[in-house]
């Protein structure tokens, strides 16, 4: 089964301690080196085994011209000033930051698949299975997990290089797609494509 990785969010104003955005992980948690490690051993796993990685990112326009204003997230977005073109926060962080040549899709809404070209990017490597994370689970992961398996995909999300600023949200999260995805470790995904792999062989 052909497979493709979606990393999402791994940007600075998103991971970085000194990021503007507090929904996926808080700026004292303790836990974001783990994440970050996880994350990598996630994307280096995925490389190593020829699964094509596709970095999801979300960034406005300076001014947010292309940001809507109709719920309280972007709203909140807008005001803190973060993930503008151009500006260090929208950046990859650097750690987990594609390759030359890997494919970045970039999104304005929750759904990653939104008004993007995230399907057709991802129907050109032929994947039938898509390994999703990112931050924050509740948001950009579920979202685009759901629309993934609409589409029609075997859908797998990687629980521990997700997060949430708040645990239950994502433990929650990750309870409601279970039914809709398999939920999976980055040593489980990271087997299953090194499996895989060998079968193609």
């Amino acid at each position: 089964m052909k497979a493709a990785l979606l990393a999402m969010h791994y940007q600075n104003d998103v991971l970085h301690p000194d990021g503007l955005v507090r929904v996926g992980v808080a700026a004292d948690d303790p836990k974001r080196t783990l994440l970050i490690d996880a994350a990598a051993r996630l994307i280096a796993g995925a490389r190593a085994n020829g699964v094509p990685v596709i970095s999801v990112r979300i960034a406005f326009a300076p001014g947010y011209a292309d940001c809507l204003t109709n719920c309280a997230l972007f709203r909140n977005v807008a005001k803190s000033g973060a993930v503008q073109e151009g500006q260090w926060g929208a950046d990859f962080f650097a750690a987990l930051a594609p390759l030359s040549g890997e494919a970045i899709v970039t999104h304005q809404r929750d759904n990653p698949f939104w008004a993007t070209d995230l399907e057709a990017v991802v129907q050109r490597t032929g994947a039938t299975r898509l390994y999703m994370a990112g931050i924050a689970t509740n948001y950009v992961v579920e979202h685009g997990a759901r629309h993934a398996s609409d589409l029609g995909y075997d859908v797998a999300v990687i629980g521990d290089a997700c997060s949430t600023a708040k645990p239950h949200l994502h433990a929650a999260s990750l309870e409601t797609l279970s039914l809709l995805a398999d939920i999976v470790t980055v040593d489980e995904a990271v087997a299953q494509m090194a499996a895989n792999t060998r079968s193609e062989r």
